[in-house]
């Protein structure tokens, strides 16, 4: 099944949407170190968020994945290519509000006050497009292999990102909602 050209320009221009909001934003283009790398590992530093992929991306595959279902399920009346082509779009436009919001004072101070990213400043934008990419990576990865694939590497990546550095999909979501002060100094202890 191949999506049709007009869903795969309306998923683009959802995301030159995003990028044209964030330049909006005034927010920077690229790490204010000057620098554009493919990896950037530490979390608490300035350069969190600012590169192509962190810590952070196996939380945007996992957005992939359950945009994928959560779409494919919404439009499941849909013959094959619009639902798959109406799934995409609204995962593009999904993550795409995500990060506007994420960048956002509101959320970036949230994130300071109830998390452990105690001087998170928000992503860069070459950071959010590439998160808008993996969360694609993620979407078609969801499309190609079995749920229960689908389901245990989302579990797999929890859990590593768990281990590696205290957080995760699943805690990010708890800590923005409804924080915990244990998990925090816990997520916040080394």
């Amino acid at each position: 099944m191949i999506i049709s050209r007009g869903y795969v320009l309306a998923a683009a221009g959802l995301a030159i949407l995003t990028l044209a909001i964030l330049f909006g934003m005034d927010r920077p283009p690229i790490c204010e170190c000057g620098t554009v790398k493919l990896w950037h590992g530490a979390v608490q530093s300035a350069e969190n968020s600012q590169h192509l992929a962190d810590w952070y991306t196996f939380s945007h595959i996992i957005h992939g994945f359950l945009f994928y279902g959560f779409g494919y399920w919404l439009f499941g009346k849909r013959q094959d290519t619009a639902r798959l082509g109406l799934a995409l779009c609204l995962a593009v436009f999904i993550e795409g509000f995500w990060e506007v919001l994420e960048n956002s004072p509101v959320i970036i101070n949230r994130y300071r006050e109830a998390t452990f990213a105690f001087g998170y400043a928000g992503d860069s934008i070459i950071n959010s497009m590439a998160d808008i990419g993996w969360m694609t990576l993620g979407f078609f990865m969801a499309r190609r292999i079995p749920v229960k694939w689908t389901v245990a590497i989302a579990v797999i990546f929890e859990l590593f990102t768990l281990y590696m550095i205290r957080d995760n999909l699943t805690l990010n979501v708890l800590m923005l909602t409804f924080p915990i002060e244990a998990v925090k100094e816990w997520q916040g202890a080394t």
